[in-house]
């Protein structure tokens, strides 16, 4: 007996619909918290793209069913390229090259600090992340909290540092993955970000380090 085989309804989407289900899944806050305003931009402009495609392929199937396989694979793209722009789905590189500083004889720590507040004050928040986070890094090790030792990253920073002052990994941690995610991860440096790691290195500036002097 040959077994019957049930198949699904087609699916039935007009193109209003299909539409509405685009700037649903798009308006979801993961593209929008995915990057900075350019990248919103043209999330925008592909979803008034997608529209107009989704009209006019709708229209011309009576079933709707290329409308649903279109919508489909247009927003699995649309997702892949607002995720890689962001850098989630970037291949992430070896712990060797998201290391903090460039050079093995990095600049002071007030020399980068400096330069951090003029790179602040003229809006170029992700150039003072970086700097301001090699100010912290810097300090630290003038301080003899972190031994001066070549291709450290900014997670090990955080880990060598608070092993020797543990008051320090509060608030090192946050501004190490801003470091890390401003620096290596594509993320636009902001205002709140830069805070953080300010607050990072005003820490590594007024920590005591009196018990570490007498060991």
């Amino acid at each position: 007996m040959t077994p019957r085989v049930f198949l699904e309804p087609p699916i039935d989407i007009g193109r209003d619909e299909a539409a509405r289900e685009a700037a649903r899944e798009l308006a979801k806050p993961a593209y929008g918290q995915a990057g900075d305003n350019v990248v919103s931009r043209i999330v925008n402009q592909v979803l008034e793209w997608i529209t107009d495609m989704l009209a006019d392929l709708t229209g011309q199937s009576p079933d709707g069913n290329a409308g649903v396989l279109m919508l489909v694979g247009l927003i699995a793209l649309v997702a892949v390229v607002v995720l890689w722009r962001a850098g989630v789905l970037r291949t992430t590189r070896g712990t060797k090259s998201q290391t903090v500083f460039e050079s093995d004889r990095p600049r002071s720590a007030s020399q980068y600090r400096a330069q951090a507040e003029g790179e602040a004050a003229g809006g170029n928040y992700t150039a003072a992340v970086r700097s301001r986070f090699r100010a912290c890094v810097a300090e630290l090790t003038e301080r003899t909290v972190l031994d001066d030792r070549p291709g450290r990253t900014a997670y090990e920073a955080v880990a060598d540092a608070g092993r020797v002052v543990p008051a320090l990994r509060e608030p090192l941690q946050p501004a190490a993955l801003v470091f890390t995610e401003v620096v290596y991860g594509n993320r636009p440096g902001t205002a709140e970000r830069y805070a953080q790691v300010v607050m990072a290195d005003e820490a590594a500036r007024h920590v005591s380090t009196r018990q570490l002097v007498q060991e």
